[in-house]
């Protein structure tokens, strides 16, 4: 049991909340609130999967640079509390149950795989060298809902497509204030980010940038989904209010309740729209 417990603060099991309620909600959507419970349960694996590989790959890559960072010195890795052979092995195994899981669901879903470990495990290495890799954390994210679209409907639409513009911003929105506070170390070793490329202060406009798109991108899918009235715009309307806060608690760069406007708020955003969508669906 402690190895598991291990394992699963090794990936921080708990930040899959960040993506999971978009990929229920596109579910919920594109089985106009019926969906099967055999995809369900496939979309879930696939998600945890995907998820889990995509964070152990991303603290093999990082190791070194771990190690060095004060900050994150005493990651799992680093500390060796999780070995590199042992991270190996669980990364591996996370990214085939993803490829198991889009197997179970549909050929789309399983010819579709490997395009979305590419995204998901390269953006370790996006770091390298663009300072855009926030978005392309957000689209590995992003992945997620149009993922649990193909599981049902085996074709593309535009509400999973707006829904996955929308989790890129927001992802790439609140990972731009995350970085901030490894400017100075970024700068030093010649890793990239918004904030080492134009400093914290443009950084967070952008992040704001990011964050207004986001919620444009998110109103486009609600009005498209025929399934969601009024109420789940009104759920937008939280999400806004929710990620205007987040940017009040950096505002002018003050990095002192980052770990609360990461985590705690990211945290909400997803949820609370999820259960807008099911109150509309199931009892509005």
């Amino acid at each position: 049991m402690n190895l598991v417990r291990r394992y699963l603060s090794f990936i921080k099991f708990e930040h899959t909340v960040f993506a999971l309620p978009f990929a229920l909600i596109s579910l919920l959507v594109a089985s106009g609130g019926h969906p099967a419970g055999r995809t369900m349960l496939w979309v879930l694996v696939a998600m945890v999967g995907a998820r889990s590989a995509a964070m152990a790959f991303n603290r093999l890559v990082d190791r070194a640079h771990d190690a060095a960072n004060p900050r994150t010195a005493d990651r799992h890795l680093p500390a060796g509390a999780v070995s590199v052979a042992g991270a190996t092995v669980f990364t591996v195994a996370a990214a085939a149950l993803l490829v198991v899981a889009a197997w179970q669901l549909n050929p789309l879903c399983l010819m579709l795989s490997p395009v979305a470990l590419l995204v998901t495990l390269g953006y370790s290495y996006t770091k390298r060298f663009t300072a855009l890799s926030h978005l392309v954390l957000g689209l590995g994210l992003g992945i997620a809902p149009v993922g649990a679209w193909l599981a049902v409907t085996g074709s593309f639409a535009p509400f999973p497509l707006w829904l996955s513009a929308a989790v890129m911003f927001w992802v790439a929105g609140f990972d731009t204030i995350y970085a901030c506070q490894d400017v100075d170390y970024d700068k030093r070793v010649g890793l990239h980010s918004l904030a080492s490329r134009l400093g914290t202060s443009r950084a967070l406009v952008l992040s704001r940038v990011f964050h207004v798109l986001a919620i444009a991108c998110m109103a486009a899918a609600f009005r498209r989904a025929e399934p969601l009235g009024l109420l789940s715009l009104a759920g937008v309307g939280i999400m806004a209010g929710l990620l205007a806060w987040e940017q009040a608690l950096v505002r002018g760069g003050d990095l002192r309740r980052l770990n609360r406007a990461f985590f705690e708020i990211n945290s909400w955003v997803g949820m609370i729209l999820l259960a807008v969508v099911l109150v509309d669906l199931y009892l509005a």
